[in-house]
This record gives C-alpha cells, sequence and structure tokens, in this order.
C-alpha cells in the first residue's frame, strides 16, 4: 500500500487536473458547450435512452439533462420521440447531425491530446490510459453503489453548511 505522503500528491494533482479539463472545455465550439458535448457523448457510446437514463448516466440532475437536450434539439443534434412504452416518456437518439458534432468534437479533443502530449511515447499515453481505466474502476460505478453514511472523514471535515 502507497504511503500516506504519495495520497496527498495524488490529491494535489487531481486538484491540478481541473486546468486540463478547463482546457478542453474551452476548446468546445460556442455553440456546444461541455455538459452538451457530454450529452452527445453519452448518446454516442450507449445509444438511444429515455432522458431519465441520460441524467444518470451523466450523474446530473433532471433539470440540468432537460437544458441540455433542449439546446441539442434545437440545433437538430438529437431527436425526441415517444417512447413506445410509456407515452409519457421521451426516447433521445442522436441525428445524423448530430453524429457528424459527435465526430467533429472527438477529432477536436483528439488532436488537443496528440499536440500536448507529443513528446509522450506511445507507450506512456497507453500507461496513462490503462492507469486511468483502473483508477475509474477503484471508484466503481456510483450509479450501481448505494449510498452509505458518511465516513469518519467526512464527518469530521463537514462544515455546518454542508451538512
Amino acid at each position: 500500500m502507497a504511503e500516506s505522503a504519495q495520497y496527498e500528491e495524488l490529491v494535489r494533482q487531481f486538484s491540478a487536473f481541473g486546468a486540463v479539463k478547463r482546457e478542453m472545455n474551452r476548446l468546445m465550439p460556442p455553440d456546444c458547450p461541455s455538459g452538451s458535448a457530454a450529452v452527445l457523448t453519452v448518446l454516442g457510446r450507449d445509444g438511444d435512452m429515455r432522458m431519465s437514463r441520460l441524467a444518470e448516466l451523466l450523474s446530473v440532475d433532471m433539470s440540468v439533462t432537460s437544458r441540455h437536450v433542449a439546446h441539442l434539439a434545437e440545433r437538430g443534434w438529437i431527436e425526441r420521440s415517444p417512447d413506445p412504452a410509456d407515452k409519457r416518456s421521451r426516447i433521445l437518439r442522436l441525428t445524423p447531425a448530430g453524429r457528424t458534432r459527435l465526430d467533429e468534437l472527438f477529432r477536436l479533443t483528439t488532436q488537443l491530446l496528440a499536440e500536448r502530449l507529443c513528446d509522450w511515447s506511445d507507450e506512456e499515453v497507453g500507461r496513462l490510459t490503462q492507469l486511468m481505466a483502473r483508477l475509474r474502476s477503484s471508484f466503481g460505478d456510483p450509479r450501481t453503489v448505494p449510498r452509505q453514511a458518511p465516513s469518519a472523514l467526512e464527518q469530521t471535515t463537514r462544515t455546518p453548511a454542508s451538512t
């Protein structure tokens, strides 16, 4: 098991990683902010789904998901059709224009990573990919893990405003 100092450095690196995410978000075209790009990505990866499922996969509130879906539908990148199993619900799907937009976004982010990591070896990029996948796996799928009572650490670090 790693030493405490290693975990402390890892926390610092996670905090600094926000700069990487911000730069990737700045790359997004003005008509497709990062939240909308996330919706396109999920629909492109997982296929047609209800809005409630999309909200689960994005781990965001339904109202946030609804705003992103409306934004994308206005641009013709997704369509909403009645769910045959429940006429009150809608099924979301990428349109051909949405697929094209998603492909463009993927190309932009891939190009940015290729530029920023140009001095990395293929082995280093592969290792980073493996380690990031392992890290995500270590945290599990938050949608399937039952919510637990706060740990002792969480209870001692909470402020009155966050309880």
